[in-house]
């Protein structure tokens, strides 16, 4: 057996198809430029990892259910000039979800926020997280096929092994008081456990309209921008709370789907 058919039988044994095309030219690189052994085992790997990596991210992404992909570098940042592109490039390192904390988007319709809610979904999908999506009715009509069927407690806890769920457009249509207890178990199911991202086009203090409960709306909101686990938490939760806050584009500029 020469060299190259047995290179090529131990990677599909290893299933390694990088390292097969990989391993012949940059061999020849190494007797080039005289790297060690170690380089060369090094190159090989990485690789491999990288075409894992981003096959992986594929297959997340696509197993996310995202309604398009978007990504930051797609966001016009020049037309909102009101939001701190420092603190969303901050978001986009995905240190909220690592401590299991939760961003909320607020704002009017056309101002982006389902863009940055799946902007930071598809970052999260490619560092290898599980990622999910839906918008708020969709959740809750799951969450009410799982009752019905007498699961909700056990879907509810495969929901929470996956560390991101985006929840979008909640406010768009009001909740009928079995479908917001659905939502508040949803959010509390995930407290200090996984990350939410939720985008609305109202604020906190107009949620009571949406939900129908101000006493239950204060204990989701309180879940959703509360962690008190340490200051530092307690800061990631403020800034992502600040980006909600700030949000409020100029009425005077057009008001266009940037979803």
């Amino acid at each position: 057996m020469t060299t190259t058919s047995e290179l090529a039988h131990l990677t599909r044994a290893l299933k390694a198809p990088r390292i097969r095309r990989a391993a012949a030219p940059l061999a020849e690189r190494a007797r080039a430029e005289g790297w060690p052994y170690e380089r060369y085992l090094a190159a090989v790997l990485e690789e491999e990892v990288l075409a894992r990596e981003t096959s992986g991210g594929q297959l997340r992404v696509k197993a996310a259910r995202l309604p398009a992909v978007k990504t930051l570098d797609d966001f016009d940042f020049t037309f909102q000039r009101s939001l701190r592109k420092q603190l969303i490039l901050h978001l986009a390192q995905l240190d909220f979800l690592l401590e299991a904390h939760n961003v909320v988007f607020l704002g009017p319709p056309g101002t982006g926020k389902t863009h940055l809610s799946i902007a930071l979904a598809v970052q999260a999908a490619r560092r290898g997280h599980r990622v999910a999506f839906a918008t708020a009715h969709q959740w809750v009509q799951r969450l009410d096929t799982a009752q019905r069927a007498g699961r909700l407690d056990a879907e509810l806890e495969r929901l929470r092994r996956i560390p991101l769920l985006v929840c979008d457009e909640v406010g768009y249509i009001p909740f009928a008081p079995e479908a917001a207890a659905l939502f508040f178990a949803l959010v509390s199911s995930r407290y200090e456990r996984a990350s939410l991202i939720v985008s609305s086009n109202k604020p906190f203090s107009a949620w009571a309209e949406i939900f129908g409960d101000a006493v239950a709306v204060a204990a989701m909101v309180d879940r959703l921008v509360t962690t008190p686990r340490s200051s530092a938490s307690r800061a990631t939760a403020t800034g992502s709370r600040t980006a909600e806050r700030r949000w409020t584009p100029p009425t005077d500029r057009p008001d266009f789907d940037r979803r």
